[in-house]
């Protein structure tokens, strides 16, 4: 029978490996699941039998993938998830968003603070978690939010729960988005809202990211305007503006997203579950915590191995990424990598190994051809190559 159900799922930041351009954007050596494998041994049997092992030097090479393996390389310049998920939905960038290496202008941070009525601190360049470690106190006495920035297009606004509530934080972000956003072309504004006391900090859950539009038509607006469903699972609302969606699920944790695309997949009949699992960057990969990143991708194993049985007849799995953040590397940002594609149902050809391919992209039309909808504008179909 024909596929009428994908299940997307982005690990968000496994990459297996530089892109040849990684050098512009100082990431040689970069190889997120192939260097943590070097320090921690993976064991992660149901990535190994889907064909992982395939594309990234994990120990011996698995037997042939019970589906379709490949990677993919990004075409659009930046390597940040805005423009991975975009792209593998079909809207690749002209341009890279713009990145303030140096912090944001002074007339920015005026109008930022006249805007929200509060004089903010930081504007620099930093790792979330190091800054509010440094800045938190002086926020917690001021109540002064704290504004930094990454190697990514981002404003981030940190701030204690109890010091300014969520709804505020959330108040401000949305200014801020106006401002940088719709304004200068940031890519995203993300809320970063934290507790605890002095050198014991936390962030929670309560983390929004605010992003601008996709600049054309993706895959998402395709299939729901096919009239078919269209769920998106944790932060996948937020990258795509809530373009797209006919329901969106946020999740607290990669346990609570898999939770949740179980019983998506319960629920959907026909149509597209786009899951993306954040912990793997925000808690692994940002932190350069190599043991951690390498837990989470056995505990993500785990739980995909109870997942593949559940499949329908009809249904496509797609295990992907959007990014790296290579945790064995001096950087705690976002790395330039290749990223897997393991594809699995019981319409899924065994065995395939579909090489490399030029865009993120392909794989959006690679679902439209699938779901039978208009083509994307960029990307080509390798879907004769996969199913049965």
């Amino acid at each position: 029978m024909r596929p009428t159900r994908a299940i997307v799922i982005v690990m968000d930041s496994v990459g297996i490996g530089e892109l040849p351009d990684a050098n512009l954007y100082g990431d040689e050596g970069s190889n997120t699941v192939g260097n943590i494998h070097r320090q921690v041994p993976l064991k992660i049997p149901t990535l190994r039998s889907l064909g992982l092992a395939r594309l990234v030097e994990i120990g011996a090479p698995s037997p042939a993938p019970r589906g379709a393996c490949l990677r993919l390389a990004e075409r659009s310049a930046g390597k940040d998830s805005v423009t991975g998920h975009w792209e593998m939905m079909g809207v690749v960038l002209p341009k890279a968003f713009p990145t303030f290496p140096h912090g944001f202008s002074k007339e920015t941070i005026v109008e930022f603070d006249r805007r929200t009525g509060r004089k903010s601190i930081g504007n620099i360049v930093a790792s979330g978690t190091a800054i509010i470690d440094q800045l938190g106190p002086e926020h917690m006495r001021t109540g002064a939010p704290i504004v930094y920035t990454s190697a990514d297009s981002v404003f981030q606004i940190a701030a204690h729960e109890d010091v300014i509530p969520i709804d505020e934080l959330y108040r401000i972000c949305d200014i801020a988005f106006d401002l940088v956003g719709r304004g200068l072309g940031v890519g995203r504004v993300i809320a970063r809202p934290f507790i605890g006391q002095p050198g014991s900090f936390s962030r929670t859950s309560n983390r929004r990211d605010y992003a601008l539009e996709p600049i054309g038509p993706t895959l998402l607006d395709r299939v729901k305007g096919a009239g078919l469903d269209v769920v998106g699972v944790g932060k996948i609302e937020d990258l795509f503006a809530g373009k797209g969606l006919t329901r969106a699920v946020h999740t607290t944790s990669d346990d609570h997203g898999m939770d949740v695309i179980t019983a998506e997949m319960a629920s959907v009949d026909r149509g597209l579950i786009f899951a993306n699992l954040v912990d793997f960057d925000t808690q692994y990969g940002h932190r350069n915590n190599t043991a951690g990143y390498a837990a989470n991708l056995e505990r993500f194993d785990a739980r995909l191995a109870a997942l593949v049985p559940a499949l329908r007849d009809t249904d496509v799995l797609v295990v992907t990424a959007d990014h790296g953040n290579d945790p064995t590397t001096p950087s705690t940002d976002h790395a330039r990598e290749y990223v897997p594609v393991l594809i699995a149902g019981k319409a899924v050809r065994a065995g395939v190994e579909a090489g490399t391919r030029t865009t993120f992209a392909d794989l959006g039309q690679t679902l439209a051809e699938l779901f039978g909808v208009d083509a994307l504008p960029h990307g080509t179909s390798f879907l004769k190559e996969i199913l049965l």
